[in-house]
């Protein structure tokens, strides 16, 4: 029986976890550790990642979470702030480097996208590999400092050949399951530290012959991805623009609702959690979109439980709900019949 560490966290957190683990339990027997995180553990513990939570995690095989911050907690100094002090420490602390995060348009959403038809096509499938411990996020040193227009801001960006490495493997062995093309991004032609990443991803990809690389600069992959997204298979990006990229390339799919995450170390143990935020302007209205938490689930079965044909059958429900005409309010159709979270979550599992 694999045990999950359930961390709703914040805002419509609260209301998506349930339909994710509603559908889990349809497909095996899990045993699940509930945690606070974020602003509900400040306002339970006083800290946005209490000991508690921490040893429930380091206790399972996978952590499901939800979404942290709002307004409430925005007055709190940054370092205290829910999404710096819950999420990024969780990340350094079990080295969840690899960021998967596929971008991908359910047929039945064609129209929901922002772009043109004749752009979409037959759909987009694009998977960005992100990395997740390094970069300006965590380099040191980082901080303000001086007084009046001589006062600073300033973060580090760096990377070691080692942390670019073993994220360059993940995404040219993600390739290989897929269409076997990389897309590298980077600024190399004015930063340092993307010289070092372009160097010693082209060195990675000696390994991988059977995979086609491509280097990209970030700003020119911004408008690519808007303008020829079939282009793409997998993206493989550091943490700033790995981070800007994957949002861009969720909007394009039609709602931050529907897209799934996975942070993994290298032992496969990892964070599972929607691309979108807490969102507290719709929370408690029974508004918010499960699918996206529904898909984390899905993804976990898949990457860290080795569970692969439930993980399918997770997709093959959400696109069968989808193909019969139900929505959530975030991606209506004209002609489709309109689902809170609750209803959405029984109907996907009841198609399992």
């Amino acid at each position: 029986m694999h045990k999950v560490a359930v961390l709703p966290g914040d805002g419509i957190g609260q209301e998506i976890m349930p339909e994710a683990v509603k559908v889990l339990d349809k497909l095996g027997e899990f045993s699940y550790v509930y945690a606070d995180v974020g602003g509900a553990a400040i306002d339970k513990h006083g800290k946005a990642l209490p000991e508690e939570t921490l040893k429930a995690c380091r206790q399972s095989d996978a952590i499901l979470f939800g979404a942290v911050g709002g307004p409430k907690w925005e007055k709190l100094p940054p370092e205290q702030q829910p999404e710096r002090a819950a999420l990024l420490p969780l990340r350094k602390i079990f080295d969840l480097y690899a960021n998967l995060r596929p971008a991908k348009i359910f047929k039945p959403l064609a129209g929901a996208s922002p772009l043109k038809p004749e752009i979409i096509g037959e759909g987009i499938d694009i998977l960005i590999v992100r990395e997740l411990t390094s970069d300006v996020y965590f380099g040191q040193p980082k901080g303000i400092e001086g007084t009046g227009d001589n006062r600073r801001g300033f973060d580090m960006m760096q990377y070691t050949a080692r942390e670019v490495k073993r994220i360059a493997k993940t995404a040219f062995e993600a390739a290989l399951k897929r269409n076997k093309k990389v897309t590298s991004i980077d600024k190399a032609n004015v930063l340092h530290t993307m010289v070092l990443w372009r160097e010693t991803v082209a060195e990675v990809a000696k390994k991988y012959p059977q995979v086609e690389l491509n280097n990209m600069y970030v700003d020119n992959a911004s408008q690519q991805l808007v303008k020829w997204p079939h282009q793409f298979d997998v993206i493989l990006a550091g943490n700033m623009f790995g981070d800007i990229l994957s949002d861009e390339a969720a909007i394009i799919t039609g709602s931050l609702g529907m897209l799934p995450s996975a942070s993994l170390n290298e032992k496969n143990f990892g964070l599972y959690e929607p691309v979108h935020g807490s969102a507290p302007d719709i929370a408690g209205q029974k508004k918010a979109n499960p699918i996206a938490q529904i898909l984390s689930a899905g993804m976990m079965l898949k990457y860290s439980f080795g569970m692969q044909k439930e993980a399918q059958r997770v997709e093959d429900a959400v696109l069968k709900t989808l193909e019969d005409g139900y929505r959530t309010g975030d991606i209506m159709t004209e002609g489709c019949q309109k689902v809170n979270t609750q209803e959405m979550g029984d109907l996907i599992a009841e198609r399992i």
